[in-house]
């Protein structure tokens, strides 16, 4: 391990720093697009109650493709630590 300065910094594990960050980013992504998809069907329900199965399904699909997007972001993330 080499010992670097303010100026010339180590950059042996830089690409692991960044990939922690990465996913730490990925589950903020998260936690707020899911978040915004279920607000916006308590706010749909709460306008038009007679459509809640159709909200409820969309709203589904909506966070299971939010879901999927984080969940690939951080095995590319996890790869990347230790691949």
């Amino acid at each position: 391990m080499t010992k670097g300065n303010f100026m010339n910094p180590p950059v042996e594990h830089l690409g692991q720093i960044s990939a922690a960050a990465g996913m730490g980013l990925a589950v903020v992504g998260l936690g707020v697009g899911v978040g915004l998809i279920f607000a916006s069907f308590i706010q749909g329900i709460a306008r038009q109650p007679e459509l809640e199965g159709k909200l409820m399904t969309w709203t589904l699909v909506g966070a299971a493709i939010v879901e999927g997007i984080a969940i690939f972001a951080a095995i590319m993330c996890f790869l990347a630590i230790h691949g």
